[in-house]
């Protein structure tokens, strides 16, 4: 079981005090060298972006408080880096925070912002600059109102919007219960084509679970995954094939040591096609009698998603050296590695 970690205390520990505007000292981005960024001299950056562009993506300046065109803007869609196209954020993470930037509660999964120690003006802040060209973004505050607790304050200049009318046809949702969310969460993350992941809880019957009300099994609420993906880069049949892969179908509400119905296998679905295909999947895999003992995960109907409490979101990529991510994460995404080497995520 998961209950002896108890890093909630040491997160709020570790969170340190912000201001709530994006300002920053003028100075040139410095980015270590990394093959898969973009590189631009000066010049050519001046050639693609505007004059206010390059002062804030380039130069780190600061759009002034409440004069950015993407504001108030509040269409379905993505937002992507201005000088690069680096899908950043969805709209579905924005909200109005009062301080004049567009604030965004999460990002998109894949390492592609890259958080910078900021002691300029005297103070200690989080800088975010865009993971694939160094862009600057704005800064990570950790006084977010929503369930993660974190608000990216950006410029609007540092982002091109795309609207849901270009996207959607490619976009899907799906949302799967394979035990401790943790580890299902880190194998997503690096697999081709997810465009998001966020860790949950979903099946229940009361309203903003938390962590804790789960783990009494009261609640009926299982931990789940929410996966966002591209079909033009993945497909359901994948998905649920690294599902059946990363953890065992075949034990009710446990994996390894976690126990409970919080831990059961479950594909929660949002139409029929999926529907079809997972259950479809799992007759396939009893048939072939796959694994020793019968496939007990269930297909039930989706309702409603919660997102967990933000020290579970993105947990093994912050916390690689706990006992339990070394123990039961890693060998999860070693075996997974192993057997999907050709879909691995191209990190930006």
């Amino acid at each position: 079981m998961r209950k002896f970690l108890n890093i909630h205390t040491i997160i709020l520990a570790l969170l340190l005090m912000s201001i709530s505007s994006c300002g920053q000292h003028n100075q040139e981005i410095d980015i270590k060298h990394n093959d898969s960024m973009v590189y631009k001299s000066n010049d050519d950056w001046h050639k693609i972006l505007t004059k206010e562009q390059y002062k804030v993506l380039r130069e780190k300046e600061t759009e002034s408080p409440f004069t950015g065109k993407l504001l108030h803007n509040k269409e379905a869609g993505i937002y992507a880096c201005a000088a690069c196209g680096n899908e950043l954020f969805t709209d579905k993470m924005k909200f109005d925070a009062h301080c004049g930037w567009p604030s965004f509660d999460n990002e998109l999964s894949g390492g592609k912002i890259k958080k910078i120690e900021d002691n300029s003006y005297g103070m200690h802040r989080t800088e975010i600059v865009c993971a694939k060209c160094g862009g600057h973004l704005g800064h990570l505050f950790n006084d977010g109102p929503t369930s993660t607790g974190m608000r990216y304050c950006v410029n609007s200049l540092s982002l091109n919007f795309l609207p849901a009318a270009q996207t959607k046809n490619s976009i899907d949702t799906i949302t799967l219960g394979g035990g401790c969310f943790w580890c299902v969460e880190a194998v997503y993350e690096m697999l081709d084509g997810v465009i998001e992941v966020s860790s949950g809880f979903s099946g229940g019957n009361i309203s903003n679970p938390t962590y804790e009300q789960v783990c009494t099994e009261k609640t009926g609420h299982a931990e789940v995954v929410q996966i966002i993906y591209d079909t033009k880069k993945t497909n359901l049949t994948e998905i649920l094939k690294v599902f059946f892969t990363v953890h065992d179908p075949t034990t009710l509400n446990r994996q390894g040591a976690d126990e409970g119905e919080q831990y059961r296998s479950v594909i929660f679905f949002r139409n029929s096609t999926q529907q079809k295909v997972a259950q479809d999947i799992i007759d396939d895999l009893n048939k072939e009698k796959v694994y020793p003992q019968k496939v007990v995960t269930k297909v039930e109907p989706f309702t409603k998603f919660y997102a967990a409490e933000s020290y579970h979101q993105n947990y093994y990529n912050l916390n690689k050296t706990k006992p339990y991510c070394k123990m039961v994460i890693q060998p999860k995404l070693e075996k997974f590695e192993k057997l999907f080497k050709n879909r691995l995520k191209k990190v930006d």
